[in-house]
């Protein structure tokens, strides 16, 4: 018997739907595992136009706050694409196991991840600072 809990309902823009659908299609990522996973998680989100989307859910290039709940640590980051990645900033690939976790949530929900070295993490979102439909960003 599975005792695993069902992963969060997530939301993500018709606009990032396309773009990360096509990143995934290209033949850097088709094989890539971190590109399986995001896949999985396109699957199952339900995709709204930008104007729909509500300012408290992650969206690319999103400003976030979250908690990792295993251990009580508070990360801010910026969920990009893999070619805008900067750790050190605080800009996190939606190919890392981070960031596709948090695609698509909303604030107060959390998610069970592999973290580095297979490591637990239960994140949760505790703020959007930065969201481009929020903002009228949407050429980004």
């Amino acid at each position: 018997m599975n005792t695993q809990t069902m992963p969060p309902s997530i939301t993500v823009s018709r606009r990032d739907f396309d773009r990360l659908e096509a990143l995934l299609e290209s033949p850097r990522w088709q094989n890539h595992a971190s590109a399986a996973a995001l896949m999985q998680e396109l699957e199952r989100a339900q995709v709204l136009e930008p104007d729909q989307i509500g300012p408290d859910v992650v969206t690319m290039n999103s400003t976030v706050t979250c908690i990792d709940e295993t251990d009580g640590s508070e990360r801010t980051l910026t969920l990009c694409y893999p070619n805008e990645s900067d750790s050190a900033q605080g800009r996190i690939s939606v190919l890392a196991p981070v960031g596709a976790a948090l695609l698509g949530l909303s604030i107060g929900q959390s998610i069970d991840w592999p973290g580095p070295e297979g490591r637990p993490l239960r994140l949760r979102v505790a703020a959007v600072s930065y969201q481009p439909e929020a903002a009228g960003d949407y050429h980004l």
